[in-house]
């Protein structure tokens, strides 16, 4: 990336009224900087994410399967939550991927994209 791409830069090209002129350098009292400070808690450091390959991406969205169905917790409330419509887009979207990918994936990808979407459903089976 060039440096001309790294940022955007925004330009003010409105007119000032007569009598809202801006003021010259000299007659502009300099501006000190404002410390504002806030009493915010400290928020630990998120762990190292994992690198983004097929394989990831599948445990990701079955992850997402395993929460829509109820058997992972919600993270804050600690409920569970059953939200099978989601959960059966959710698997619908990995057989589309399964459908798109065949022909593409290592061994490895395809063994557990198979053994995860057998899973789901045996999930989504006891959870309907």
């Amino acid at each position: 990336m060039s440096e001309e791409e790294k940022g955007f830069v925004f330009k003010d090209r409105r007119k000032l009224s007569q009598s809202e002129e801006e003021p010259t350098k000299e007659q502009a009292a300099p501006e000190e900087p404002t410390r504002v400070t806030t009493e915010a808690q400290e928020v630990p450091p998120y762990p190292p994410l994992p690198e983004v390959n097929f394989s990831t991406f599948i445990v990701s969205l079955s992850t997402e399967i395993l929460f829509h169905l109820g058997e992972i917790p919600h993270p804050e409330s600690g409920e569970r939550q059953k939200n099978l419509p989601l959960a059966k887009h959710a698997i619908d979207t990995l057989v589309m991927l399964q459908e798109k990918t065949r022909g593409n994936l290592s061994e490895e990808e395809k063994k557990i994209l198979e053994s995860m979407l057998y899973d789901l459903r045996m999930c989504f089976i006891r959870a309907s």
